[in-house]
């Protein structure tokens, strides 16, 4: 499904142009490119970003946005990747995955399955019917590219997904917490606001829902025409210019962690606040943040036309921990808060399979076009393999079979002796031809090598059949003979041992693979032609001079040959992503419930 240029990028792995600022918004399972004028976001088709699935529309009577229309869906493989190239090595990103079911497939059952980013596990995904179900993290990409997956998990639920979001953020965000653990997202609120806040006014196009919940709670609208963001965690200025506040002086503001899965869950906070009009000389608003019953913070002043932001970062709490904002005694004024952002540290991120492996493992993979669809990290997260592998449980994980029976192999078997750790090889029931590489015979833990029905030829390498404890079979392969065999010897004068053949036997190789091979000699082969062609041109000048002195009247005339090769998540029906039984308005805030 992907372009071929876009499996050449997978397989290389090369450093592209990247732009400081990315920002990719793929509208999955769609093939047009379009913006969305209320949000400005520019959305692309995923065709060019993921390598398998099918494309669906929801029914139409469950339609909420353009971009939650459409969703790609997986039906086959452990797993399935999305790669986005847009960015280098140390960028911190902002990733969202968004899914909305719409009764798509008219079976009434939305699926659960697994998200994954870059190796590591993200969520266990449940959608929901008819709400729109998003999940977000923050981390520092270790890469030039980043992987995003999904894994089934349960029988006959199929993964989807409707829409992939990349932002790139500043290095200074969200830096309250080691680079080598990500960011999961449970609460983003913009306390007194009406409306959902996202790209443009959020230029990092972070979605900010508004919440306000309690009897003695109310809105307050700011009347600074400006507030500085330039620092901090940088939220925006819409969601600074409302607030929360309490009614009754001696009330306070409250949340509790209640949508926590476990306890004993590590968080990053952020509480944002600013004052929203010039305070007079005789009022004062002073607060102090608590934990359940104990103060863990000196007093709080809200500045007007800028922002003040605490924060938690690695804190253990369990669903019945509460956060307070309490006024302090000198306090004229009662507490605000404008803004409040929660998340989940994970766990250290991964380095990866074995780097060595899955170097390898791409050449293997640039051979045989059939194998270019696997996208992301082939061993982990366990147990999502690529379906033709297996790893060891080794850290970093090792790949150790390959299972390629009936892949519809064909050509020279490449070098993949770097596989070191390999105990099974399965090759049967393909086309493969040439010698049988001598390599084979060097894979120190090799115990089961499977060759047949193919078409090697020649003998066995020593180093397989004078190995021991291996087992190898090469029945079905018509052309291979012993090297007693004295036609053996004369149709193998140049027999396989450590060099391996560049090109094998060129009889039974598929006319992919021959364009391939033209494509890839097509400079040597104008390197040489070329040369050549002017070396006849000078030596026929010559001999024209010599016979024109020579007044003879032989003409010759060379004829050269010529070689050639071959949207906005429609926040109306938003959930965030660990489910609430109340409308998204309500969810979004269920926390902050007040205390009098």
């Amino acid at each position: 499904m992907a372009s071929s240029h876009f499996l050449l990028l997978v397989l290389v792995l090369c450093v592209f142009s990247v732009s400081a600022n990315v920002f990719v918004s793929l509208d999955c399972g769609s093939s047009e490119a379009y913006t969305d004028h209320e949000t400005s976001i520019d959305w692309l088709g995923d065709d060019d970003y993921v390598a398998n699935g099918e494309s669906y529309v929801v029914q139409s009577n469950n339609s909420i946005s353009q971009v939650m229309d459409t969703l790609r869906v997986f039906t086959s493989r452990n797993k399935n990747c999305f790669l986005i190239d847009e960015i280098k090595k140390g960028e911190k990103v902002l990733i969202r995955a968004s899914f909305y079911y719409g009764n798509y497939d008219g079976k009434s059952n939305p699926p659960s399955f697994a998200l994954q980013f870059d190796g590591n596990h993200w969520a266990s995904v449940t959608t929901m019917s008819d709400q729109l179900v998003y999940y977000e993290t923050i981390y520092v990409v270790k890469g030039d590219y980043l992987t995003v997956c999904l894994a089934q998990t349960e029988d006959n639920q199929f993964p989807f997904i409707s829409a992939l979001e990349v932002r790139g953020l500043d290095s200074t965000m969200y830096s309250h917490v080691d680079d080598n653990h990500a960011l999961f997202l449970r609460r983003r609120v913009a306390f007194g606001s009406n409306q959902t806040i996202r790209n443009t006014d959020d230029p990092y196009d972070r979605i900010w829902i508004p919440g306000i919940s309690g009897n003695s709670l109310e809105s307050l609208t700011g009347d600074a025409t400006t507030i500085d963001t330039s620092h901090g965690d940088q939220p925006p200025q819409q969601v600074l210019q409302n607030a929360i506040s309490t009614s009754n002086s001696l009330a306070i503001i409250t949340w509790n962690m209640s949508f926590l899965p476990i306890d004993n869950v590590p968080i990053y906070m952020n509480m944002y606040f600013s004052e929203v009009t010039q305070l007079d000389d005789n009022q004062t608003r002073s607060f102090r943040i608590f934990k359940d019953t104990e103060s863990f913070s000196d007093p709080i002043l809200p500045p007007y036309g800028d922002f003040t932001q605490m924060y938690v970062s690695n804190l253990t709490v369990s669903p019945d921990t509460t956060f307070s904002v309490v006024k302090t005694t000198n306090s004229t004024l009662p507490p605000l808060i404008n803004a409040l952002e929660i998340f989940i540290v994970g766990d250290a991120l991964t380095n990866g399979t074995n780097s060595q492996d899955v170097e390898t493992l791409i050449s293997l993979q640039k051979e045989f076009e059939v194998l270019q669809g696997w996208i992301g990290d082939p061993c982990l997260p366990s147990p999502f393999t690529y379906d033709w592998i297996n790893c060891s449980s080794n850290d970093p994980p090792r790949i150790t079979a390959l299972y390629l029976s009936k892949f519809n192999l064909s050509g020279s078997l490449p070098d993949f002796s770097s596989l070191d750790a390999l105990e099974t090889i399965d090759l049967s029931d393909n086309n493969l031809d040439g010698p049988i590489p001598d390599f084979l015979g060097t894979l120190p833990n090799l115990k089961k090598l499977n060759l047949a029905n193919n078409q090697f030829s020649g003998p066995v390498p020593a180093s397989l059949s004078n190995k021991n404890g291996l087992t190898i079979d090469t029945s079905g392969n018509s052309n291979l003979c012993s090297k007693s065999d004295e036609s053996c010897q004369n149709n193998n004068s140049s027999s396989p041992g450590n060099d391996q053949p560049a090109n094998g036997s060129a009889n039974n190789k598929s006319p992919k693979n021959n364009n391939k091979k033209k494509k890839n000699n097509l400079p040597i082969i104008l390197g040489t032609t070329i040369p050549a062609f002017l070396l006849v041109w000078a030596i026929v000048g010559i001999f024209a001079i010599l016979y024109y002195k020579s007044k003879r009247a032989t003409t010759s005339i060379v004829n050269p040959g010529q070689t050639s090769g071959g949207n906005t998540p429609n926040v109306d029906n938003v959930q965030m992503a660990d489910k609430f039984d109340k409308d998204p308005e309500d969810a979004a805030h269920h926390e902050n419930a007040t205390n009098v």
